[in-house]
């Protein structure tokens, strides 16, 4: 019995040794190229996501303002394009004249001073509203962004000028299909070819595939995919086995668990390029949620050889924290930020 025991333990630390080797993240190649930040929305106000859901307003309960940037508008995307970010998460929506807007509710009930679905109005009955009606930070006391967003809900094209050189990831808000056929058709009248300028698209998984009809080699994903394929290789990667939904796939590492991925950094991302899959740090979850990075010292906890994407919640202080160069915030800005940044870290 002593015998089996012996055999049993030496068997066990041989496949710990031949594990480990195989994912020795030190053994693999050095990746090239250095970290690549989504600026979520652009620049946006932050807000509580405690017991948020698809449909919860969030516009009333922002975090007060540190910046008078509203999300998904030119002003937003110009600025994060500006800092640096390498790309810029959009939402989109049709409109009742078959244009493309970027917004990204449903209604325009909760963010603007109008009423209905965002897909039962004309481009031009979207630009008369006032997209920073309803943002309050104390429960409808004041309300500082009103009259300063009328007009400001752009076109796909508006969008596409502001973001100039940075790339755009376009968020499929429905399950139509359709609406991918006609950001298709959006997009080539614009002159924008996704696959040559490096955008991507997620959302639905019947969005993704019919705009991957579109694009065969265009990066799009699903949450539902990312989903699988992360769970996947938390299971696999251990034992060096490629899952199936991680082929042209998106894996998502929360950053307060990497540790739980095999290979992590060099050796997984190695895997992921033979697999033609992407990789997303996100931030630490929360209630199961995935969110993005928002302080700036989240930044040092990313390996230095990673050169996948950062998913960034806060770009007006994350993105010029690692992109420096293109800081051309006023000391009024820095200060407000800073401000919001103490106040955020107080509450963790």
């Amino acid at each position: 019995m002593k015998r089996w025991l012996r055999y049993l333990a030496f068997a066990l630390a041989l496949a710990f040794l031949v594990l480990t080797v195989v994912n020795a993240s030190w053994l693999a190649p050095e990746p090239k190229g250095a970290v690549k930040l989504i600026a979520h929305r652009g620049i946006h106000q932050l807000y509580d996501h405690a017991g948020v859901g698809r449909d919860t307003c969030t516009a009333d309960r922002i975090d007060p303002p540190a910046h008078d940037y509203l999300e998904n508008t030119t002003r937003s995307i110009a600025r994060a394009a500006g800092f640096g970010a390498h790309m810029i998460e959009v939402d989109i929506a049709p409109t009742a004249d078959d244009q493309i807007a970027v917004f990204h509710d449903w209604t325009v009930d909760c963010r603007t001073d109008g009423t209905g679905e965002v897909r039962d109005l004309t481009m031009a009955e979207l630009k008369a509203l006032d997209a920073g009606y309803g943002y309050t930070a104390d429960d409808g006391r004041t309300y500082p962004f009103r009259g300063e967003g009328i007009g400001a809900i752009p076109t796909l094209e508006e969008a596409i000028r502001a973001a100039g050189r940075a790339r755009l990831l376009y968020n499929f808000k429905s399950k139509d299909p359709a609406e991918a056929d006609l950001l298709a058709a959006a997009l080539e009248a614009a002159g924008r070819d996704p696959v040559a300028t490096g955008d991507a698209f997620y959302g639905d998984a019947a969005n993704v595939a019919r705009i991957r009809e579109h694009y065969p080699d265009v990066w799009a994903f699903s949450i539902e995919g990312a989903k699988e394929c992360t769970t996947a290789y938390l299971l696999s990667g251990w034992f060096g086995i490629m899952p199936e939904a991680c082929e042209d796939g998106t894996l998502m590492v929360p950053l307060d668990r990497q540790w739980l991925f095999a290979g992590w950094p060099n050796r997984l991302i190695a895997r992921m390029e033979e697999a033609g899959a992407h990789v997303i740090v996100i931030g630490p979850r929360a209630e199961d949620r995935p969110t993005g990075l928002d302080l700036p010292e989240q930044l040092g906890e990313i390996p230095a050889s990673f050169n996948g994407y950062a998913w960034v919640e806060d770009s007006f202080t994350v993105v010029p924290a690692l992109i420096n160069r293109f800081d051309n915030r006023s000391q009024a800005e820095i200060d407000a930020a800073q401000a919001s940044l103490e106040r955020r870290r107080a509450e963790r």
